[in-house]
């Protein structure tokens, strides 16, 4: 297994590398001496906190299609990345000339299907799901289908691109597992290769389990590592039970937990107060997150508390994208596929590429790309 994660590492550095436009410094052999793997992983993290690259993104397509009605259904209001997105999707809907009306299932399991029959009632032209699962939404998801109406999502599946089985033409979303890995690499590097790790999860979504996946095959495979637990918890009840289930592992594992990874930064709004009123110092349990990127989020890596990470997606762009995606389909052409590459956000880089606002936005001129796709001004 030590062998697979080095000759990983050596790959995912080249790729990462590649994606950022940044040179791929020499790689080790398939050694797994700790020094050469420990060496070979920082330089992926290091890639990965680079700032942005210039756009390598689409830069042709159909001029925009004016005029449509779209419905916006997301998971949960209350996730800071659902929010970013739709932000992004609003703020793209004005340019090209389009009305957005949102609907929000509010996180209730008995509610994803009655808010998708609402949002067909309006009869919109277009629909993009914000959050939830593509395969688990289908039976809602069908109807819309059968009237021709074009779906696209983000973060609707474990992979970007048409979700197979389903009427989801375009999944937009970094790639979830390089997203994964690097998480754990950079908890590997931080801790010199001896983490005491529990992953937080939420087994309702197939992306969030493959995450959660991802990064315990990452941790498992570093020898002087611990991977105490991976911990259900649905997203959409954080805020009920991850002030317990804390407390929990802190009674059950006390000093050997050292590192919480997350595929949200949701659960660590509820988990920080209580280390801070355990008077755990910072320094003594580090956080990072496999998404997405939210405001508290930035905010705890800016001033030291606790969180030392965050592999944020750039929100507002995906937004952006989600409504090129749509126009593509509007137009009778194929969706892009393209996927923005990983991007680390961490103490030494909070402030760059829109950290000012407490958001990944990259600074790589997106916006003028897509206006001058759509022809718009």
């Amino acid at each position: 297994m030590r062998g697979w994660l080095v000759a990983w590492v050596c790959a995912c550095m080249l790729s990462v590398a590649a994606a950022q436009g940044t040179p791929a410094a020499s790689t080790p052999g398939t050694s797994v001496a700790g020094e050469n793997y420990l060496a070979a992983a920082k330089r992926v993290v290091d890639a990965a906190a680079q700032p942005a690259a210039p756009w390598n993104g689409p830069r042709t397509g159909p001029r925009a299609q004016p005029g449509k009605r779209v419905a916006v259904v997301a998971e949960d209001l209350r996730n800071g990345g659902i929010v970013g997105v739709i932000d992004g999707v609003l703020e793209a809907a004005k340019v090209i000339g389009w009305r957005v009306q949102i609907f929000d299932s509010a996180g209730m399991p008995d509610q994803r299907l009655k808010t998708l029959a609402s949002a067909l009632v309006n009869r919109p032209d277009g629909l993009i799901i914000v959050g939830g699962d593509a395969r688990a939404l289908l039976p809602g998801l069908r109807p819309f289908a059968e009237r021709k109406i074009p779906i696209v999502g983000w973060h609707v599946a474990a992979q970007a691109g048409p979700v197979s089985g389903t009427p989801v033409a375009m999944n937009v979303t970094t790639d979830p597992l390089e997203v994964a890995r690097v998480t754990a690499l950079a908890a590997i590097v931080q801790s010199g290769g001896h983490a005491g790790v529990v992953i937080f999860t939420d087994s309702n979504f197939q992306i969030a389990q493959s995450k959660a996946n991802e990064m315990a095959a990452v941790v498992r495979a570093c020898s002087g590592c611990s991977l105490l637990e991976v911990r259900d918890v649905a997203i959409a009840r954080s805020q009920e039970l991850m002030a317990g289930t804390t407390r929990a592992l802190l009674e059950r594992y006390g000093k050997r937990w050292t590192y919480a990874l997350a595929v949200n930064d949701i659960y660590f709004d509820y988990a920080a107060p209580v280390l801070t009123q355990a008077e755990m110092p910072s320094t003594a349990m580090a956080m990072l997150s496999a998404g997405d990127g939210s405001e508290s989020a930035f905010l705890r890596i800016r001033t030291g508390s606790f969180q030392t990470g965050t592999v944020a997606e750039p929100v507002n762009l995906h937004g952006w994208q989600l409504v090129d995606e749509l126009n593509r389909l509007f137009a009778g052409q194929r969706v892009t596929g393209y996927v923005f590459p990983v991007h680390l956000v961490t103490a030494d880089n909070v402030a760059a590429d829109g950290g000012d606002r407490l958001l990944y936005d990259p600074n790589n001129g997106y916006r003028d790309v897509y206006r001058r796709i759509w022809q718009r001004p």
